[in-house]
């Protein structure tokens, strides 16, 4: 989509949330049912009661967006498919920045302080990938620190792991410090208790609607007909249950406790001014990993722990698309349903403020950052945000993540 006009809505003009941008969610008002709502400015759009009035301009063919977005799930609208999210967020940018349908679209405007976020869709499978070089490296360095920071397979395909999508969780849900076996370098044998070294990591999640057949694959250059957006995302991870479990099959229980997502979906349509080329992929990837630039996106994040911005993790640096990412995960022909979740696994920059897991960033533990911290304690809120490059010139936000870690039990 080319340059947008602005919108009439009162004080989203010009605002990261201006019409460039309208991130989908689901919302509830006290005594209602959740149903789907788009952001404009500090407002939720009843995108469901609007389209229902005038269903002649929200209908392309049999596409009934009104039906669709009465649901508590973003799932029915993702199943549509390409075709019905371009013309639904045609008929977005239509009614909220033409001066016409303000007095029939205005009434349905809430604040988005007056309504309670949810999940914004069902997670039906949830993967992780792992696909900073900066991000491998340091952990490499960190665990083998006489060995090959890379493992040989790492720039030959984007490393990941199956993770648990009933633990995926929206932002604002407390993250229960996680219990499990554990194990120090001078301790005999694991013991049992509460993770002593919790961690974050920052990274952005990718939401596909279109679902493919088991035995098909999905083509780089397919990657937008089956992806709807991109949504925040922190996958915390408890480091000393992850150690002492992790070999030789990878990450289990330290993961898989709880994973956070922000309650809004940025349309991909809206990250077009965003695309940027990747930084370099050396050897040149297999065939089915092949991609036409700009493959990447310039997305700057920002990680705060207790209100204190601790670091500031650059997607643009990523060696692994995303893309990339979905060709090697369908590639055996693993089959894809809407509602799936994949994450590009922790964001980091060259520098040390740009790391985006609290491993990295006291180096194992052994450097405190931010007043002398390292691993996360109770009490502790971590938020992620972030903005991109808009299609009207500014920058869209990407709707944040909060998380505050709770005792165990």
């Amino acid at each position: 989509m080319n340059a947008v006009a602005t919108t009439w809505v009162s004080g989203a003009a010009g605002s990261p949330y201006d019409v460039d941008n309208l991130p989908y969610g689901v919302f509830s008002r006290e005594g209602q049912p959740p149903r789907v709502g788009v952001r404009i400015g500090d407002f939720v759009l009843d995108v469901a009661t609007v389209a229902a009035y005038g269903r002649d301009r929200a209908s392309e063919g049999d596409l009934d967006l009104a039906s669709v977005w009465a649901q508590p799930t973003l799932n029915a609208f993702l199943a549509l498919g390409r075709p019905a999210w371009d013309a639904a967020r045609t008929w977005l940018v239509e009614v909220l920045g033409n001066e016409v349908h303000r007095a029939r679209t205005e009434p349905h405007l809430m604040p988005v302080d007056a309504v309670t976020m949810h999940l914004p869709f069902e997670v039906a499978d949830y993967v992780d990938f792992y696909c900073s070089i900066q991000h491998a490296t340091n952990v490499g360095r960190i665990f083998r620190p006489d060995g090959d920071a890379l493992l040989p397979n790492w720039r030959h395909l984007p490393v990941g792991y199956h993770g648990r999508a009933g633990t995926v969780v929206v932002s604002g849900t407390p993250v229960l410090r996680p219990s499990g076996q554990r194990k120090r370098p001078d301790e005999v044998a694991p013991t049992y208790g509460p993770s002593r070294r919790l961690d974050i990591e920052a990274e952005l999640g990718f939401v596909v609607g279109a679902p493919t057949a088991l035995g098909s694959s999905v083509a780089t250059g397919a990657f937008a007909e089956h992806v709807f957006g991109v949504t925040l995302l922190n996958d915390w991870s408890a480091r000393d249950i992850q150690a002492w479990e992790y070999v030789p099959l990878g990450p289990f229980l330290g993961k898989s406790f709880a994973t956070s997502i922000s309650a809004w979906v940025t349309p991909l349509a809206a990250l077009d001014a965003a695309r940027t080329p990747l930084p370099g992929q050396d050897p040149a990837p297999l065939d089915y990993l092949r991609v036409e630039e700009p493959a990447g996106l310039d997305i700057a994040l920002e990680v705060l722990l207790n209100g204190e911005v601790v670091s500031r993790p650059p997607y643009a640096a990523m060696y692994w698309s995303p893309a990339q990412m979905l060709a090697h995960l369908t590639v055996n022909g693993a089959s894809l349903r809407s509602g799936d979740l994949f994450a590009s696994g922790t964001i980091s920059g060259d520098e040390r403020d740009q790391r985006g897991s609290f491993l990295e960033l006291s180096w194992g533990g052994a450097e405190p950052f931010a007043a002398a911290r390292t691993f996360l304690e109770d009490g502790d809120e971590v938020t992620l945000r972030a903005t991109a490059p808009g299609t009207a010139g500014g920058r869209i936000a990407l709707g944040e993540v909060i998380g505050r870690i709770a005792p165990a039990r």
